[in-house]
């Protein structure tokens, strides 16, 4: 269970996004330093490769000097778990008489002095339907209202594959999709810019251990393939969806860009946050049955900043 009373000596980490509780990992640079891995603790990145290059984790400096963290998780949960837990060692409080004597500062970066990059190399990705009030809205939306949620949800996982090449990090820029839309029924569809873009705002789950063509997970064996999770904007053109969805779902107006945030938090992170999900009715199939709590009570929030408007 993670130690929520455990304190860093690192200025202003306790009170940060990126407390000791958290070292999330992600992909960075600076003016000096070509891409690498990184883990944020505080206002500061701590650089893994050169951590490594001094002894004081144990994983090949070629794996954290790598422009994407794959190959990183491709060591497994042991060797990445064991990090977090030398790193925070290294960042306790209790140890800051070591830490301080083998000048662990100097292997930090300030995160304003950084550039972020994308953290993963995407082969695929899979978007889930999986939130019920989301699903009858959107049904809500492009159906009858009174059959918003179509029968199949209740029973199985609904999603499909999105375009992983169009997926960017944090802060990217990206162009507004154009295609085909029907903004008036009785009369042929146009083409030209969608004018009804927005986002929703979700949780991604970045798996990181290799199966095998045909094999299947178990929902048992499932976490073990998780390594971390992400913030995921899913963009959407909605009405070159409206037109294109039926008969086969979405396509040109969900392939031009989603993003993602440049931390991934560990699943281990989040244990404290579990909590039981909602009671599975009607009853799933078998290998959809799932023991324990495979929830998490995560709060998530959303600001827009308009563009402001240009005075004369």
């Amino acid at each position: 269970m993670i130690d929520f009373k455990r304190k860093s000596w690192v200025p202003g980490a306790d009170s940060s996004e990126f407390p000791i509780q958290n070292l999330p990992f992600g992909i960075y640079s600076t003016s000096s330093k070509s891409r690498r891995l990184g883990v944020a603790i505080g206002s500061q990145i701590i650089d893994l490769a050169s951590l490594a290059q001094a002894g004081q984790i144990h994983v090949p400096a070629d794996v954290l000097n790598s422009a994407f963290i794959n190959n990183f998780i491709a060591l497994g949960k042991k060797v990445t778990n064991q990090v977090r837990v030398d790193l925070a060692y290294l960042l306790d409080v209790k140890n800051e008489a070591f830490s301080k004597r083998v000048d662990l500062e100097q292997f930090f970066d300030a995160m304003h002095d950084a550039t972020m990059h994308m953290p993963i190399q995407v082969g695929d990705y899979t978007d889930f339907y999986s939130s019920r009030d989301h699903a009858t809205n959107v049904g809500k939306m492009f159906r009858d209202p009174a059959n918003a949620l179509l029968p199949n949800w209740l029973h199985l996982p609904v999603g499909y594959h999105g375009r992983a090449s169009s997926i960017v990090v944090s802060g990217a820029s990206y162009h507004r999709p154009k295609g085909q839309t029907k903004p008036v029924e009785t009369e042929p569809p146009v083409y030209g810019p969608a004018k009804r873009v927005d986002f929703e705002l979700e949780v991604g789950f970045v798996i990181g251990k290799e199966t095998s063509l045909g094999q299947s997970i178990s929902t048992k064996d499932a976490e073990d393939h998780i390594f971390g999770l992400v913030l995921f904007n899913d963009l959407s053109a909605r009405d070159i969806q409206q037109w294109e969805y039926v008969p086969l779902g979405p396509f040109l107006a969900k392939n031009f860009c989603s993003v993602i945030s440049p931390w991934i938090v560990t699943i281990e992170a989040l244990d404290a946050f579990r909590v039981a999900g909602e009671i599975q009715e009607p009853k799933v199939l078998s290998y959809l049955e799932y023991k324990g709590k495979k929830n998490y009570d995560i709060k998530l929030e959303v600001s827009l900043t308009p563009e402001m408007a240009r005075l004369p």
